[in-house]
């Protein structure tokens, strides 16, 4: 099975350990878990970006004084 030796801080590696505990998960499996998650959170991301461009004009409809219309269009793809 492939490995990575990947390389912290002192201060790094603490704050990674504290994670882990946080989460009650070893350091291995946190580290390994980590670019999984951060796939998946980008995936929210993109669906509830597009979500929201789908939406925008029941917002606007619903709220019309929340953002001004010149910058409507781009807060959605600015948040990606």
């Amino acid at each position: 099975m492939p490995s990575l030796n990947v390389t912290f801080t002192h201060e790094e590696l603490e704050e990674v350990r504290a994670a882990a505990a946080a989460e009650g998960k070893s350091l291995k499996q946190y580290v390994h878990d980590l670019p999984l998650r951060e796939r998946q959170r980008h995936q929210f991301v993109r669906y509830a970006v597009s979500w929201g461009d789908a939406h925008r004009t029941e917002f606007d409809d619903a709220f019309p004084d929340e953002a001004p219309p010149s910058t409507r269009h781009q807060q959605g793809a600015d948040a990606a």
